[in-house]
């Protein structure tokens, strides 16, 4: 049984990947990448790595991939435009694609499996020593500054994507929040007799 899910999900997840790449529809191609990242939490659930998996559902489906969907949804998307523009790079994707595959088949073939690999593998995992409590442990022990590091850089790049974006124009009309709470409203009311039959 474990065998059969792991070929279903491995199978699932490598056609899922491919249709994601050649659909025509960008929505769809949404809908096959949340199906590849099912597929794949599958895969790390049969590993052992229930927490990964859990991750990878609610982060990457929960929040990444249903945003995908909602932007997608709302642009105006040109299918004719995009369709020449593949068009026009596609001698430029077939050569990369020649490239990443020759790398991967000369990876696949210089393969070799380290001494005691397998035993590792088989090994049960100790029953006081989740794979929660070892991510954790590798975490905030072992690579716990290369980790704040990491969380430091995306900090300075969330900033800087904020600085370099952000475009403030004058033509519009803002509204100050400030100076409507320091306004005196003894200053801002004015009441007029306004005789019979006479405008202001």
């Amino acid at each position: 049984m474990m065998a059969f899910a792991f070929y279903l999900f491995a199978v699932l997840a490598c056609v899922a990947g491919f249709m994601v790449v050649i659909s025509k529809n960008p929505v769809h191609s949404v809908l096959w990448l949340i199906l590849t990242f099912l597929c794949a939490s599958g895969l790390f659930v049969l590993a052992g790595a229930e927490f990964v998996a859990m991750l990878l559902i609610i982060v990457y489906v929960g929040a990444v991939a249903v945003l995908f969907l909602f932007v997608v949804m709302m642009l105006d998307v040109d299918f004719a435009e995009l369709k020449g523009e593949l068009a026009r790079f596609l001698p430029l994707g077939l050569v990369i694609a020649a490239v990443l595959l020759t790398v991967l088949g000369m990876s696949f073939a210089g393969w070799q499996i380290a001494p005691g690999a397998a035993d590792q593998l088989a090994a049960p995992i100790p029953a006081d020593m989740g794979n929660t409590n070892s991510i954790a442990t590798v975490l905030y022990d072992r690579y716990f500054l290369a980790f704040q590091l990491a969380g430091l850089i995306l900090l300075v790049a969330m900033i800087g994507a904020i600085v370099l974006t952000i475009r403030h124009r004058r033509d519009i009309k803002r509204q100050n929040v400030l100076k409507q709470m320091w306004t005196d409203p003894a200053k801002q009311l004015e009441l007029r007799d306004v005789k019979p039959g006479q405008g202001l």
